[in-house]
């Protein structure tokens, strides 16, 4: 063990300390993964130090602890901190497993067979590495959660009588993202925010709700096309506007993925639809050598079928358990666009997939459509910043190499990076998008309407006219503050006299609530 273990230090990959201490927890493994095995690994959003000061305390990026928490010098003594105070980290894990082979779970086993500590890291290693070790079977000792409930949340817990294990992970093997436990996500939870969807709906017109849920599909399919910079024609944003109507009634399956990406992608197919058959990444070329300039790149072709099968697998695990459906969303939605399985289609079809988990999850129903892409689209550079927050870390942990044809080629192992992450910020992120449509879009909709139809109602009393024009009216007064402008009044209105133009201004403004100062 090198001394620099035992030296204080005021930064560590650039990210400075809140004061000088010795690194402890996963940022020790890391440390010593990085030092001896050369592999990057990313940094998890908050790492452990221990200074000589008798405080403990929390900043963003540090979880500060005081001397007496001080593990041992050596690794299996950092590996327990980790698990006991920072929670799972499946990635590290893995590279840990990988670089220290079984040592250090044969030592614990022998040091200590019946610590939790030393059962949860046997089952760990034998469930990232798939490699059942010659540890007999524990007889006696009473179970324990591999997850703390108290740091990140579980999903349903299933007994391994091997390690005397509750494995209570929100996943697979094949694909298992975790969520740390932060007061703004258990604040949103506490919320029920779904039973505010129903007590907003009492008492509301069925035809009103009907109304709005179709104005609702059609603004979520034009806004998941304009977060991808597109504006197709309106039947082509309807047709994905009834896809997305549809969300829930059918299992996710590849097979029906594709269909939805046929749907998306409309009657110009690409060439290869479906999984993708080559490498992918999102970015540009360089002007001159036209090589690749990539933000993110995708999962290797040739690892599709493992992490889309994990993907999948996980998703009926969380939908079959107790596991909030945003977090479920979030999780299976977010995995889906990382991987970017298919050559187009994946972001259009990542938000569907959010639609799909919280009516399959009776998190909304199907008569009130759910335009998270809406909200999505409000906070554009936000949703950006998370996406890019995935691919940062992870854009310079991959070898590749151009192709001839301005692709890329992956050199490296790169599976594990799409299959064990945090999610907590995406989960922050969706969650506020879900507050913001149940507490803002869906009734400021629901409201616009029903001022809509007293508006008609008005006009219907006053004047006699198509219905498209009473229409194309009130859409005037809302595009002009509650005004008809002189060149409106005179291209489609020219036969009204001044007094019924001043007296429908009048009541759209009072039936809108518009101040005319």
């Amino acid at each position: 063990m090198s001394n620099y273990f035992s030296q204080k230090i005021t930064e560590f990959h650039g990210r400075p300390t809140p004061e000088p201490g010795f690194l402890a927890g996963y940022a020790f493994l890391i440390a010593e993964i990085e030092r001896n095995a050369k592999s990057i690994i990313p940094l998890p959003d908050r790492l452990a130090i221990i200074t000589e000061k008798h405080q403990r305390y929390n900043t963003d990026q540090w979880q500060v602890f005081t001397i007496r928490h001080q593990p041992n010098k050596d690794l299996t003594s950092h590996l327990a901190f980790a698990l006991k105070y920072e929670g799972i980290d499946l990635y590290i894990l893995k590279k840990f497993f990988l670089y220290t082979k079984d040592e250090p779970v044969i030592s614990m086993i022998k040091k200590e067979p019946t610590s939790q500590y030393s059962r949860r890291v046997w089952f760990l290693y034998e469930w990232l590495i798939g490699e059942t070790l010659e540890i007999p079977d524990l007889k006696t000792g009473t179970y324990v959660e591999i997850v703390n409930p108290k740091l990140q949340f579980t999903g349903n817990s299933i007994n391994s009588t091997r390690h005397r294990i509750k494995n209570n992970l929100p996943g697979t093997p094949e694909f298992c993202p975790m969520i740390r436990k932060t007061e703004k996500i258990e604040n949103l939870i506490a919320k029920d925010l779904s039973g505010s969807i129903e007590k907003g709906l009492d008492g509301r017109d069925k035809e009103l709700i009907r109304r709005t849920a179709a104005f609702l599909l059609l603004k979520d399919s034009k806004a998941s096309f304009a977060i991808e910079g597109e504006y197709p024609p309106n039947l082509r944003a309807r047709n994905w506007g009834k896809a997305i109507g549809q969300a829930g009634k059918k299992q996710l399956t590849i097979e029906e993925l594709e269909r939805l990406q046929n749907i998306v992608i409309g009657t110009k197919k690409l060439k290869n639809m479906g999984l993708r058959t080559q490498e992918g990444f999102i970015g540009e070329h360089d002007r001159e050598t036209f090589s690749p300039l990539p933000d993110h790149i995708s999962a290797k072709f040739k690892d599709l079928p493992s992490l889309m099968k994990g993907l999948l697998d996980t998703n009926n695990l969380l939908q079959d358990s107790e596991y909030d459906p945003v977090l479920a969303a979030t999780t299976v939605a977010f995995g889906f666009v990382f991987i970017h399985p298919f050559s187009d289609g994946n972001g259009r079809i990542h938000r569907y997939m959010i639609h799909h988990i919280l009516t399959r999850m009776e998190y909304t129903k199907r008569g009130m459509i759910f335009p998270v892409s809406a909200a999505i689209l409000n906070r554009i550079d936000e949703y950006q910043s998370i996406l890019e927050s995935y691919s940062s870390q992870r854009i310079d942990l991959i070898e590749w190499k151009p192709t001839a044809d301005h692709n890329v080629k992956i050199l490296s192992d790169t599976i594990d990076l799409y299959r064990y992450y945090d999610l907590t910020e995406q989960v922050e992120f969706l969650y506020e998008c879900v507050e913001e449509t149940i507490e803002k879009i869906i009734p400021d909709e629901l409201n616009y309407l029903e001022k809509y139809d007293r508006m008609t109602q008005y006009i219907n009393t006053y004047l006699s006219l198509p219905d498209t024009k009473v229409d194309l009216l009130i859409k005037f007064l809302d595009q002009n503050n509650g005004k008809l402008s002189k060149n409106k009044r005179q291209k489609e209105f020219d036969d009204f006299s001044d007094e019924e133009i001043s007296s429908i201004e009048e009541n759209f403004q009072s039936i809108f609530e518009i101040d005319d100062k």
